[in-house]
């Protein structure tokens, strides 16, 4: 079954963003490229939430954005009715449900771009698969939150983990589907009676 990838590059204390969207504290260098494109070649997937992709439409100076070769692209939305040509395939019903749905095709992996509210329901639903980001050492205060609370406890393993140029740090976590339940259910002490 397909993976669905969640996460970016962030600071120290979770923003992906400053305040105002700010991204001007970005580190880019050669192994920073080299990973993105040995990333990019095991996607063909790309779901992105409205906000990220209002933010990526006004950045890229109005143009309708998602579109890579050889890459299919959904905007997930609850308020949009319509989107521009050339914009991502719009999805207006249960996010949830149309992940869930194309995690069963065939096809490489699918990257979730979202500034933490999509990705909150789809971890809430159990269906994001790995988790991964490029920290950089610096504290932004306030932002876009890369993690917002998805209601319940997400366990995680360690996959990955490299210094990259500029004191940023990669690292990755496959998600552990199930084991948080496992991790919260009340523990029963053993060879002790209850008193009466």
């Amino acid at each position: 079954m397909r993976k669905v990838v969640y996460g970016g590059a962030c600071s120290l204390d979770g923003f992906l963003a400053g305040p105002a969207g700010e991204l001007d504290w970005l580190h880019f260098s050669t192994d920073v490229a080299a990973e993105m494109q040995s990333r990019w070649a095991t996607v063909d997937t790309l779901i992105f939430g409205r906000k990220t992709w209002e933010d990526a439409v006004a950045r890229s100076g109005g143009a309708s954005g998602g579109s890579m070769p050889g890459v299919s692209a959904f905007l997930c939305s609850r308020t949009l009715t319509a989107v521009p040509d050339g914009a991502p395939t719009l999805v207006t019903g249960d996010a949830a449900d149309f992940v869930r749905a194309l995690k069963t095709q065939a096809g490489k992996d699918i990257v979730l771009m979202s500034g933490g509210n999509l990705a909150r329901s789809l971890f809430a639903a159990e269906l994001i698969d790995e988790v991964g980001f490029n920290i950089h050492p610096l504290l932004l205060g306030a932002g876009v939150p890369a993690l917002l609370n998805p209601g319940r406890r997400v366990s995680l393993e360690l996959t990955q983990c490299r210094q990259l140029d500029g004191g940023c740090v990669l690292v990755l976590y496959a998600v552990r589907h199930g084991a948080a339940a496992a991790a919260t259910a009340p523990k029963v002490a053993r060879g002790r009676r209850a008193r009466r």
